[in-house]
């Protein structure tokens, strides 16, 4: 088995159908404004081609989740999970240069809303699944493939739906791998280095709600509700959280610190994170908790004070650092505004010395030999979140090989979404190297 690879026609099928997934429109708003069965169905499809029996679930019609077990060659190994989300956020297409919905293939690249979150996984899961098919290959360890609704939003009808009503379908699962890692990240100085995911803050999107005395727009107002919400905005937007340093980062500076040749002194992260230079982006953002104000709504008219105003808030915390996170959210709050969590999925924590991350490590230096895997905490958060409920470590695991002048991480929710067609070859290369024995 271990000179065996992905066959020539999975490198043809990623394209398609990462180009075929992007043309329909998943598009997530929030709210439940979303139909994912299309393209459910398109995967499910796939998959029985390839022999299995998918099963689609929904728990509110048109938002559908696919579930298939490939069975393994080893019964007595756990079995893993490997998911991809079939939803996208918004695209206005004014703003493209390529229609976002057109799965467009221009000059060896793939367009459109999805191409890397997450799609183009997605059409690699599939690919690779049906090269398997083909060849008469099974993998050491029961794998569960899951494609699910709703990831964009609160995962209710996805991943926490999946979790909740169906965790039967999960049997065995200990690990489970899906978005975002293995990407090459170019430090600008020829090196290339590919962070995999151990690890993702938790998440809180907050409500604020300030409530005062609605009143004459000329008059004087002690207890006017805007006034009350904007000063709390802005203690949120301009408070300086305190460093809190996880495995998962530590493991991160310290790999990378060790890369560059320089002192990994953890006492000083943010002189550290000036010597690290462009690497330190894989970083930077899970050092700390965070709260970023998103949205204010207040008031009808000019003159008229409003007896309510409201904000938004996303808020992100490390393991271990909610029960901090949320009286710091008291504290800078106030005795006049209160505050409630609208969305909370915990943060996640996994392991990097174990045998399924050296074999994800091996699997990117086959077909990178000249790449520096390292360790990485999510900014954000995943799918993972909810599968973590039935006991499931999760890691971010979607190779691609990129080239210097592609941002792969400004793409994500981002304007001119695309992925090269080498990167998706890449990808199912390594994936199915890994995927093998893992």
């Amino acid at each position: 088995m271990a000179d065996q690879q992905a066959d020539e026609l999975a490198l043809a099928e990623v394209v398609e159908f990462t180009s075929g997934l992007i043309r329909i429109d998943t598009t997530n708003r929030g709210g439940g404004d979303c139909r994912e069965r299309p393209a459910a169905e398109y995967a499910a499809e796939r998959l029985a081609g390839a022999g299995l029996e998918p099963l689609m679930l929904e728990r509110t019609p048109g938002r559908t989740n696919v579930v298939a077990r490939i069975e393994g060659t080893d019964p007595s190994a756990d079995a893993l999970l490997v998911h991809g989300h079939l939803d996208v956020v918004p695209a206005e297409a004014a703003d493209w240069r390529v229609h976002p919905f057109s799965g467009e293939v221009r000059d060896g690249v793939v367009w459109g809303r999805g191409a890397v979150d997450m799609k183009n996984m997605d059409a690699m899961i599939l690919a690779v699944v049906r090269s398997w098919a083909r060849q008469g290959v099974r993998p050491r360890r029961d794998l569960v493939v899951a494609f699910t609704a709703d990831e964009e939003a609160s995962a209710e009808d996805g991943s926490g739906f999946l979790a909740d009503r169906h965790p039967e379908l999960f049997e065995g699962c200990t690990q489970g791998v899906s978005e975002s890692g293995a990407f090459t990240f170019h430090d600008g100085s020829g090196r290339e280095i590919y962070p995999i995911a151990a690890g993702e803050r938790g998440t809180g999107w907050l409500k604020l709600t300030a409530r005062g005395r609605a009143g004459h727009g000329s008059k004087v107002n002690q207890e006017n509700a805007v006034t009350r919400l904007a000063a709390a905005v802005t203690r949120i937007g301009e408070h300086e959280w305190p460093l809190r340093l996880t495995p998962t980062v530590r493991a991160a500076l310290t790999q990378l610190a060790a890369l560059y040749g320089i002192d990994a002194d953890l006492t000083e992260v943010d002189r550290l994170l000036e010597k690290l230079g462009p690497a330190a982006r894989l970083v930077e953002a899970t050092v700390r908790n965070s709260a970023n104000p998103t949205m204010l709504q207040a008031g009808y008219k000019v003159n008229v004070i409003p007896g309510e105003a409201v904000a938004h808030v996303d808020g992100r915390y490390l393991a271990g650092g909610e029960e901090e996170f949320t009286a710091t959210l008291d504290e800078l709050t106030g005795p006049d505004v209160q505050w409630e969590f609208e969305h909370r999925e915990v943060a996640l924590q996994a392991p990097v010395d174990t045998p399924l991350f050296a074999r994800m490590r091996a699997a990117v230096e086959e077909f990178a030999p000249d790449g520096h895997v390292v360790p990485y905490c999510m900014s954000g958060g995943t799918d993972a979140k909810q599968f973590s409920r039935l006991g499931i470590t999760g890691y971010g695991f979607t190779p691609l090989k990129l080239p210097p002048d592609l941002d792969y991480q400004a793409l994500f929710h981002g304007v001119d979404e695309r992925v090269p067609v080498e990167a998706l070859h890449f990808g199912v290369r390594v994936l199915d190297r890994f995927l093998r024995t893992a």
